[in-house]
């Protein structure tokens, strides 16, 4: 054989021996050990889901769908709301003084229109991007607006497409009137170039029995205040056939606008943080960083608990662990730690 031949075969050789001992060092994936997904970290596909990630319901998957979390009104002239039996989860938050306001966010299912939509602050911001969430707003806070603009989430507001993306309802006067379609949203994922997918992973538990391992008492009813304005009152009547909380604000069912059903949540949770008035609109800076007292009204009992931020989505915990929520809606309210959950909530069995 000529010297050049062999030449060419032992270079061939050495490259796919080098080749072979690549492969055998290249780290193989690992499943994990319990056979369940790993959780994603921001960014990444925790792919295709075989219950709901945010209520633990099996019904309707796979869910791939990009959660949107949208600032929905809560002043009185804004009721009935559009679109809220849909959202699996309502966090129920101060916008100014006493006022709270609503973040909706959709994942399991969606509606097929949505508000009063109403102004971002800038905790709403940070919500929505811990959950990777398309977030919806009409209107911003300084601070939500510099957060905005600095691309911290995938968003669209209603300053920018009023009468184009959102439209004004003409039964209510503004700033209690502006709406807008699920079409509407996933066109304005378009035209923000923002990716439809779900891509981080939940870090809520679900359990299928009773009870969540706490130390609990009997609780069918319960009222959440903020300060003395009955309009801000929120109350919860645990229906023993349906499993689920029937809510009430301002001494009126929460129905929706359209459908007039009431909206019914598995689990109601109440965190307890710290606020502090920033201005003289009475805005907030509400820490939901360092975690702190908690309830947790289930299954017609309740529980004392605590939360924590869990890279930035706040979550129910005991012994630092996620705490077991029955499959279902939520309604979280966060309340000031000044006057505490004491004064700002009752309940009875």
């Amino acid at each position: 054989m000529k010297k050049w031949a062999i030449a060419i075969i032992v270079l061939l050789l050495a490259v796919g021996a080098g080749f072979a001992y690549w492969m055998m060092q290249k780290d193989p994936e690992q499943e994990p050990e319990n056979g369940e997904e790993e959780p994603a970290g921001n960014g990444e596909k925790p792919g295709a889901q075989d219950f709901a990630p945010f209520t633990g319901m099996t019904e309707g998957g796979p869910f791939t769908s990009r959660p949107v979390l949208a600032v929905i009104n809560n002043h009185p002239d804004a009721r009935p709301q559009t679109g809220l039996n849909e959202a699996d989860i309502v966090f129920e938050f101060i916008a100014e003084y006493n006022i709270t306001r609503f973040a909706a966010l959709y994942q399991s299912t969606f509606p097929e229109e949505v508000g009063p939509i109403r102004s971002a602050r800038d905790y709403f911001v940070d919500l929505a991007a811990a959950c990777d969430a398309f977030f919806v707003a009409h209107g911003y806070s300084p601070e939500a607006y510099a957060m905005l603009e600095s691309g911290l989430v995938d968003h669209i507001n209603g300053i920018d497409y009023d009468g184009t993306l959102f439209q004004r309802s003409t039964d209510r006067v503004a700033p209690h009137n502006s709406y807008i379609t699920y079409e509407n949203i996933k066109i304005g994922m378009k035209m923000t170039g923002a990716s439809p997918n779900y891509s981080v992973k939940a870090p809520y538990a679900f359990f299928d029995g009773t009870g969540n391992g706490k130390i609990s008492e009997q609780a069918s009813t319960l009222e959440v205040r903020y300060g003395q304005d009955p309009n801000f009152a929120s109350s919860f009547v645990y229906d023993e056939t349906a499993q689920r909380y029937k809510r009430s604000s301002g001494g009126l069912p929460t129905v929706d606008k359209e459908t007039l059903q009431q909206v019914e949540v598995a689990n109601v949770l109440v965190f307890e943080a710290d606020h502090e008035t920033i201005d003289a609109k009475g805005r907030q800076s509400i820490d939901l960083d360092s975690g702190g007292r908690a309830l947790l009204f289930q299954s017609g009992d309740v529980s004392e608990i605590e939360w924590m931020s869990q890279n930035g989505i706040l979550i129910p915990t005991a012994d630092g662990e996620a705490i077991e929520l029955v499959p279902g809606k939520t309604w979280i309210h966060i309340v000031p730690t000044n006057p505490g959950m004491g004064q700002s909530v009752r309940y009875t069995p």
